[in-house]
């Protein structure tokens, strides 16, 4: 009985060295081993580990490429117009010890690394117009910007797998003057447009009321010129005939008279028998009554 109860505590005791003895070391991780805060070993493949217990402990650090998304930065141009700029960048903790010791955990080398990119942002953007950083030599920038973070981040253990650019905007103030003043451009270019409509419409309709008087004018003209010929051309039969039967011109005339003041209407004609009006209806002679 008083083995039982010497052998328990010593089991307990050794399984608490063994469990605080081992760890594990995943194969997205990086370990370092230390000793009072002094650094004894670099394990950078995954497996089961050893170390001493309540002397030693381990600090663990992620060997994945991992991202950082930095806060906006406004650049100024070398034209002095005003871009925000919002990057990105990947980044892997090649020297573990050296990250260790210059840094000390991620969250400090994340904000180490957003400072840097952010002035190499302003360094080399600054150098640039406008034009520039939105057209496609943007991507000869970036690699410059990321050769400059790279060797920044060697300090800290750090490789700088790439760094972009997400967007590049005006900053509010001014993308607000830029479209008022967009505006009134394109108000002013309507207004252009709609005198130039209204000139045209105006020459147009000049022009096509000048054409239709001289058509109208020359339609007039030569249907009197063709009402001159067909008179003229009457006239001519006409003399042609009276030339040809002067007798029978005459009575064909007196005939024409006689249709156009005898033949109905209301108007009332007082004439002697004898009138030369009535030479064709021949004497009247009364006749005897039997």
């Amino acid at each position: 009985m008083k083995a039982r109860k010497i052998l328990l505590p010593i089991v307990l005791a050794i399984l608490a060295i063994v469990f605080f003895s081992v760890f594990v070391v995943k194969e997205i991780n990086q370990a370092i081993v230390l000793q009072f805060g002094d650094p004894k070993r670099i394990i950078t493949t995954p497996g089961l580990r050893v170390k001493i217990p309540f002397i030693q402990n381990v600090v663990f650090l992620d060997r994945r490429i991992l991202s950082l998304d930095p806060a906006p930065e406004e650049v100024i141009a070398s034209d002095q117009k005003r871009l925000i700029v919002d990057a990105f960048a990947r980044f892997k903790i090649t020297d573990p010890l050296k990250f260790y010791i210059s840094v000390g955990d991620e969250r400090v080398a994340r904000s180490r690394l957003a400072t840097i990119i952010n002035s190499r942002l302003r360094s080399v953007l600054g150098k640039q117009s406008l034009a520039t950083l939105l057209s496609e030599d943007r991507t000869k920038q970036m690699a410059i910007i990321q050769e400059g973070v790279n060797n920044e981040a060697g300090k800290f253990g750090i490789e700088i797998i790439d760094v972009r650019i997400k967007r590049a905007d005006l900053p509010q103030a001014n993308s607000e003057a830029i479209y008022r003043r967009m505006q009134t451009e394109r108000e002013r270019e309507a207004k252009e447009f709609r005198a130039k409509g209204a000139e045209m419409a105006v020459t147009i309709t000049s022009t096509a009321d000048k054409e239709v008087t001289v058509i109208l004018a020359n339609a007039k003209k030569q249907s009197e010129i063709m009402k001159g010929e067909g008179d003229g051309l009457r006239n001519k039969i006409f003399a042609d005939a009276f030339g040809r039967d002067p007798k029978f011109f005459a009575f064909y005339r007196a005939m024409q008279a006689y249709e156009t003041a005898l033949i109905g209407g209301d108007t009332s004609l007082i004439l002697s028998p004898d009138s030369e009006f009535f030479k064709f209806f021949g004497s009247v002679k009364s006749k005897p009554l039997e």
